[in-house]
């Protein structure tokens, strides 16, 4: 078998193919979306090179799969799927959103309860699970664009809202873990 190659050159014009066959333009929405997803992984991938924690690997190479199966979603024309005997939804399963929800609850047991607004810093991994969490946040705002234009299924919705939520309290849980004070923003007007 030839090793395909992997330039196509079909996007040279600003133009890429959907799951399905549809081409639409780089810029378009669903293209944003699972764009951001796509982000969102490589920099848990920088993340996970940070974390020493055998439970939080294995946590967040969960989340690197549920994303993978977000992306894959998102790339999807369902219009163009001919042949689909039923409505296209993504596959991400049911507990996902749970998972995330417990696995905040563990964290939040271990961490001092915040009063102040924190900001992103301290010790490498602490920065990496801030860039996580923003970068989540964007996402989220490129999917719910993509909503305004197409169904989008309510599972992938809550579970990038809890996801970024996880990654601000990973990011604390880092600095519990390095020993690193909390950067607390101090509000310069009283």
């Amino acid at each position: 078998m030839e090793k395909s190659k992997i330039y196509t050159r079909t996007g040279d014009k600003g133009f890429t193919a959907l799951v399905g066959g549809t081409r639409v333009a780089k810029t378009d929405a669903r293209i944003e979306a699972y764009g951001t997803v796509d982000e969102l992984n490589a920099n848990i991938a920088c993340l996970l090179d940070e974390i020493d924690d055998p439970d939080d690997r294995r946590f967040l190479l969960q989340v690197q799969y549920d994303l993978f199966t977000v992306g894959g979603y998102l790339a999807t024309d369902p219009t163009a799927m001919v042949g689909l005997t039923r409505t296209l939804t993504c596959e991400l399963p049911p507990e996902s959103a749970e998972a995330l929800e417990a696995e905040m609850d563990k964290i939040d047991a271990l961490i001092a309860p915040a009063n102040k607004f924190i900001l992103p810093g301290g010790c490498r991994s602490n920065s990496l699970a801030h860039v996580c969490r923003t970068v989540c946040r964007r996402a989220e705002r490129r999917i719910y664009t993509l909503a305004e234009q197409v169904s989008v299924d309510a599972p992938v919705l809550k579970y990038i809202n809890r996801l970024s939520d996880y990654f601000f309290l990973l990011a604390r849980k880092q600095s519990f873990l390095c020993n690193q004070d909390e950067i607390f923003w101090e509000k310069p007007c009283k």
